[in-house]
């Protein structure tokens, strides 16, 4: 781990899906319906905010959501323990597609006390599961840009700034008050889901 990656205190998984499970979900992926993505602010409802928030949200079959919650579930107990925290559920997975120019600004998911939403107050560790690669040349099912770049700027921390390419099948997890970003998309399409412990 570089020493920038050493202020976050990250959790990876690898392997958390394989190559045959990223290819059956990336070919249901690339026809499931799409909606733009939301984001909350001060209301309890999300609002679609492009200038915030540019990605595709897609609805894969509820079979799919169900494998990917449940795949979510055994793994609660490893990222419990590195995080030295009791989780006891994990909301919803959200399938995500970012398309050139897409991006995701810096923020945090929760459990900072600048965020209204009950949910994302008890939200304790963020997940993110990358299905495609990211790469510096197109390649075939590959994406440029779009890293997740994460930033520590908080007085009594270790200031740092980290940027983590897409290795598809890897899992990562980190506390929900880390402050992240998804770089803009220079080309191909960046497939990921998302999740949140509580």
């Amino acid at each position: 781990m570089s020493p920038d990656a050493a202020a976050f205190d990250l959790y990876r998984d690898g392997a958390f899906f394989d190559e045959r499970q990223c290819g059956a979900l990336l070919a249901e992926l690339r026809v499931a319906p799409a909606a733009a993505a939301t984001v909350y602010g001060r209301g309890q409802a999300g609002a679609v905010d492009e200038r915030v928030r540019k990605v595709a949200r897609l609805a894969p079959s509820p079979e799919t959501v169900a494998r990917v919650t449940q795949r979510l579930h055994d793994a609660r107990d490893a990222v419990a323990a590195h995080f030295g925290v009791a989780l006891t559920t994990c909301e919803d997975p959200q399938f995500l597609r970012y398309r050139e120019g897409d991006f995701f600004v810096a923020h945090q998911d929760g459990n900072t006390g600048m965020l209204l939403s009950d949910t994302e107050q008890s939200r304790k560790i963020s997940v993110v599961i990358f299905l495609s690669h990211q790469s510096e040349t197109p390649r075939p099912g590959t994406h440029g840009g779009g890293a997740l770049v994460f930033t520590e700027w908080r007085p009594g921390h270790k200031s740092g700034r980290y940027s983590l390419s897409a290795e598809a099948g890897m899992l990562v997890a980190f506390t929900a008050d880390t402050t992240h970003e998804v770089m803009p998309v220079a080309w191909g399409d960046r497939y990921s889901i998302v999740s949140w412990y509580a």
